[in-house]
């Protein structure tokens, strides 16, 4: 509370940018392709196509400004296990359960979240 017994605070904001794609398919939709998040929420990040059942594999990533593109995840529906490398999984849950789409989550959004988001099948 301030001095006149109001309450003050702050939504703090990011940015992430979302882009899919799949290798030689150009029917792919992403959901959302710019978001706005509150530090401390979840976002969630969707990418499907419809082009074919063969595209088992999905690759997410994520380029912060100023900096080089890094791997978060690699998932595939032919494993339940998908590799993380250095990221936490449990910031970056991920679903794969069928060969046209996946998501990606990152959980408790900070500021450090703001980046662009990639995912490759």
């Amino acid at each position: 509370l301030d001095k006149n017994g109001k309450n003050n605070y702050m939504i703090y904001c990011l940015y992430i940018y979302f882009l899919c794609s799949v290798a030689g398919i150009s029917d792919v939709s992403q959901v959302p392709s710019v978001l706005m998040a509150a530090k401390g929420s979840d976002v969630q990040l969707n990418c499907t196509h419809k082009k074919s059942s063969t595209f088992v594999q999905m690759y997410w990533y994520r380029q912060r400004p100023g900096q080089p593109m890094t791997l978060i995840v690699f998932t595939s529906t032919l494993n339940s296990k998908h590799d993380y490398g250095d990221s936490d999984p449990n910031k970056f849950p991920v679903i794969k359960t069928v060969p046209e789409s996946g998501s990606l989550t990152v959980n408790n959004v900070e500021s450090d979240d703001s980046a662009v988001y990639f995912s490759s099948g």
